[in-house]
């Protein structure tokens, strides 16, 4: 039989009224999340299950047991588990675990994993009964047991009608367990598993005036791709980054809805502590997650933020060479762009995420500037963001002196920055430059002062006129050392 036969069955399977299925029912569920930046688990197209992401959950499921040992089946699973990591226990000692294993669902007949352990019907292409009573297998054909204890292998059958008010979908655990009782017991499954995972989604609205100001929106994206449906879960967010040492295991990775409640108290706000090396943020209520979807939530309130805004025209880098470079034509430089930036400071820890950075127009409409990655930012720290090229500054840069002296040890050279702006307000431009030739150099003349030096840049505010221009011109002196001369 096909694949795609295969997977026309399993979709034609038919849920039915309740039979012999060992009866639970799942009391609440907790998931903690860990940080993922899968571009396909936040993937607006697509369907299906996905493997990036991590969480760890851990439900409370009521079992009908029956005293001495028998075998129990736990459907509902995800599609994606670590098989090591699945643990079952009772906490009232009403039964112990033998042993476990694990059913994956798979393929084309993933959806009749979760009706393994329940009585069902196999009919054939007209409705005729093939074979009836406990699922044991699917996959390679369905393998039934019915009443009086006989097995049989469908290979070829046109639906399933399973015993049960609902459809259990994804994988399925098969427990041997040794109970001391007849009766509902208490269970607590925990397992990690994959097509789960979050991240922070940050928007920064710019206010009006000359001042850098702005409205921020913190909120945390919670992608669900895990091949099931997550109902009143209790969720704690947990930023940072774990090692994920086994490479079988799930493994993280890691347009903006508006209209979430800016004037939300804090009772309303994930509740945040830590965790080991990492930090954490409990959701204050529980939460709907239905497979395949992105949902959002409040990370923190929202809040107004001072910031900088940076026209930046930068050359080089903070490279350091192994010995002087003396090579006229190193670090010629000399590109037109000149970036927009955005400089903020953490006013709490912030998670990873992206941030959108949108501002009002001439009728008041926000409008999108930019969008930067934001890594995790400690509290009081500040991140940087480029949010694209202006449009009406541009730059040209040109080297007007280069000389060396290799008995005095030194090498002089010299630019000249030129700046134009068409647009009808005045710009000021910030102008970094990495001398980079060698480590030890002194600034030996500019046509501006430095408003920041360090080792290894040199930078300057130059105002560039309304439709106009300005130059910059600097000129540096590297020397080295005899132990230090280039060969």
């Amino acid at each position: 039989m096909t694949t795609a036969h295969r997977s026309a069955l399993a979709f034609a399977c038919i849920a039915a009224l309740a039979g012999a299925w060992p009866a639970y029912a799942a009391d609440t569920t907790a998931l903690t999340l860990y940080r993922s930046d899968s571009a396909t688990l936040y993937a607006s197209h697509g369907g299906g299950d996905v493997g990036d992401g991590y969480a760890v959950v851990r439900e409370q499921r009521s079992l009908a047991l029956a005293a001495g040992t028998h075998d129990v089946v736990i459907g509902d699973l995800p599609t994606f588990l670590d098989p090591e990591a699945l643990a079952l226990g009772f906490p009232d000692a009403s039964a112990k675990v033998i042993s476990q294993r694990l059913l994956l669902a798979q393929g084309a007949d993933a959806a009749l994993t979760g009706l393994v352990g329940r009585n069902v019907d196999v009919l054939g292409s007209s409705g005729e009964p093939l074979a009836s009573g406990t699922l044991l297998r699917a996959g390679d054909g369905l393998l039934v047991r019915d009443g009086n204890g006989r097995t049989s292998l469908v290979i070829h059958y046109a639906a399933v009608r399973s015993s049960g008010a609902d459809f259990p979908t994804g994988s399925s655990l098969s427990l041997r367990v040794d109970a001391a009782r007849t009766g509902q017991a208490r269970a607590v499954l925990s397992y990690p598993t994959s097509g789960l995972g979050w991240r922070a989604a940050y928007v920064a609205t710019l206010q009006p005036g000359t001042a850098c100001r702005m409205q921020f929106e913190s909120r945390a994206s919670i992608a669900n791709r895990s091949g099931r449906d997550w109902h009143d879960a209790q969720v704690t967010l947990i930023a940072g980054e774990p090692n994920m040492a086994k490479a079988s295991a799930p493994r993280p990775m890691m347009t903006m809805a508006r209209g979430f409640n800016a004037k939300a108290e804090s009772a309303d706000m994930p509740q945040q502590d830590s965790v080991g090396d990492y930090r954490s943020y409990t959701l204050p209520a529980a939460v709907e997650l239905p497979d395949g979807s992105v949902s959002q939530v409040p990370l923190y309130a929202t809040r107004t933020l001072d910031c900088v805004r940076t026209a930046l025209y930068e050359n080089g880098n903070s490279f350091q060479p192994q010995q002087p470079i003396l090579s006229r034509d190193f670090n010629q430089g000399g590109g037109s762009a000149i970036v927009s930036t955005l400089k903020l400071k953490a006013f709490d820890s912030l998670p990873a995420g992206y941030l959108r950075v949108l501002t009002a127009d001439r009728s008041g409409t926000p409008q999108f500037i930019g969008e930067g990655r934001i890594d995790d930012t400690p509290k009081g720290s500040e991140a940087t963001f480029t949010l694209g090229t202006a449009f009406d500054l541009r730059a040209t840069r040109e080297r007007t002196a280069f000389s060396t002296d290799k008995a005095g040890r030194t090498l002089d050279e010299a630019f000249r920055i030129s700046l134009s702006n068409a647009g009808d307000s005045a710009r000021t431009v910030t102008v970094r430059e990495h001398p980079s030739r060698w480590r030890q150099w002194t600034l030996i003349s500019s046509s501006s002062k430095p408003s920041q030096q360090t080792p290894d840049t040199l930078e300057f505010r130059i105002d560039v006129p309304a439709n106009g221009k300005a130059v910059l011109d600097y000129a540096v002196r590297y020397s080295w050392t005899a132990d230090e001369q280039p060969q």
